[in-house]
């Protein structure tokens, strides 16, 4: 193992090394910005580079940018709860929650349960990491109880965009759905189908499910949702964002007319409001500030670094001790990045589209035992991986958009811990970083920093590899 990061970064970088703007090989094309627009000059940019400074980031919105009012609660909401105790639940969810520790509700649970549990549509808007889950999976579960499905029939349903998030919700309602005999089937694609179509026919009450999926069983005639009186929307706008409106719309429009639903989404713009207001008829709305920002246990660092150098100060990055999950926008960024990683002697894994389920949830197991200390990916990973004690995020591509920047970051600081975001910026994407920011209503620390300088080592815990 090279102890010098810089030496060993000609091994995937070589191409692109050298053209002023490059990217530092991680997959964009060399003197670009990566957004397709051209980037600002850095001589213009209003205070850029000052350590510990806005660096031109100060104006500060109300909130993301093109978001829709929240609709008007008719019927008032009933109060807030200070504990679980107080809910009208089922003794074995309360003995369920008691015996994994958790005692008080987050702000979202004691705002909405109280109004879910009898019924409520409700419509939470938030950042991730909020604790949304059992918000939505207590009350599911709760007024599911006592009732068995007909084969292929569920009762209540779960729709999220990707299949990290359906396992991930699965398994946090797995102990409180067995508490109340209750069956819980999850279907996604990238899994054998037989599999599924077999869960559903032996009954299952509960369904987690990503729309194309579904909507594939629908059409087999391997599920039917005429019974369905309770559903979720999770992540509606990621939802929206990877085109699965049509299909949701149209799963939605087989449920039941008069039953209960409860969407979440940490943004509210055109294709969320639709639903919303064709879907949600006087629901109790929950909203917090949905930028990452707002978030006191989250800090945000913009670090502007040189073409030249940003390949090593990414691995001195990786180096730190703790566990990092690091974002690239291309499957062969990530490659690239993890197999030169892997070459310094850090322990890398790669999490992309390419890889098969068996090997993404091999791969996440790792990453949560400690196993793998650095998790590459692609915006794949940044819905649905609830990882605890997570305390950086780094973007080693900038996101194209304020919504990427807010779900990548949300894989840290999640239930009340702390973390910090780290977006490493080159010289030709300075301006659409303010942009971004501007519009995701958060105001960074941004610095210029050095591979192998105090400043980078303070930050993020930057080291060479041993």
């Amino acid at each position: 193992m090279n102890p010098n990061p810089r030496s060993n970064s000609s091994s995937y970088s070589s191409s692109s090394r050298g053209r002023s703007g490059g990217t530092g090989g991680y997959g964009r094309p060399a003197g670009g910005s990566g957004y397709g627009r051209s980037g600002g000059s850095p001589g213009r940019s209003g205070g850029y580079g000052r350590p510990g400074g806005s660096g031109g980031y100060g104006r500060r919105s109300s909130g993301p940018r093109g978001e829709f009012a929240l609709p008007v609660t008719i019927t008032p909401a009933l109060p807030a709860v200070t504990s679980f105790a107080e809910l009208d639940m089922p003794s074995e969810l309360l003995t369920t929650l008691t015996s994994l520790g958790m005692t008080e509700p987050f702000p979202i649970q004691a705002a909405t349960l109280p109004n879910s549990l009898v019924g409520r549509n409700v419509l939470g808007r938030g950042r991730t990491g909020s604790g949304k889950t059992l918000a939505f999976g207590l009350a599911l579960l709760a007024r599911t109880a006592g009732r068995r499905a007909e084969p292929k029939h569920p009762l209540a349903l779960v729709l999220v965009p990707t299949r990290e998030l359906a396992q991930q919700v699965t398994d946090a309602l797995t102990p409180y759905a067995r508490s109340l005999r209750l069956r819980m089937a999850t279907v996604t694609g990238g899994m054998p189908i037989g599999r599924q179509i077999s869960a559903l026919r032996a009954g299952a009450e509960v369904v987690v499910a990503t729309p194309g999926r579904l909507k594939d069983l629908l059409d087999r005639r391997a599920c039917v949702l005429a019974d369905v009186g309770v559903t979720v929307l999770d992540e509606a706008d990621q939802m929206a964002d990877m085109g699965f409106m049509p299909q949701v719309t149209e799963l939605l429009e087989q449920v039941q007319a008069d039953g209960q639903r409860m969407l979440f989404s940490a943004t509210l713009d055109r294709n969320v409001d639709l639903l919303v207001r064709k879907y949600l008829h006087d629901p109790v709305v929950h909203s917090v500030d949905p930028s990452a920002g707002a978030v006191t246990t989250m800090e945000h660092h913009v670090l502007h670094v040189q073409g030249s150098d940003k390949n090593a100060a990414t691995t001195q990055i990786a180096a730190r001790d703790g566990r990092v999950i690091m974002f690239l926008d291309t499957k062969h960024g990530v490659d690239r990045l993890t197999a030169h990683l892997l070459n310094s002697g850090v322990r890398a894994a790669a999490l992309h589209g390419g890889k098969s389920q068996p090997e993404r949830t091999r791969t996440l197991t790792q990453f949560k035992s400690g196993h793998v200390t650095v998790l590459v990916a692609t915006n794949v990973a940044a819905r649905g991986i609830h990882v605890d004690n997570l305390d950086l995020v780094v973007n080693v591509d900038p996101p194209s958009d304020h919504k990427d920047y807010l779900h990548r970051g949300g894989r840290t600081a999640r239930a009340g811990e702390s973390g910090s975001v780290v977006t490493l910026v080159l010289p030709g994407e300075r301006r659409q970083m303010v942009r971004l920011m501007s519009d995701a209503g958060i105001t960074p620390q941004t610095t210029q920093v050095r591979s192998g300088e105090p400043e980078l080592a303070r930050i993020t815990g930057a080291q060479a590899p041993s």
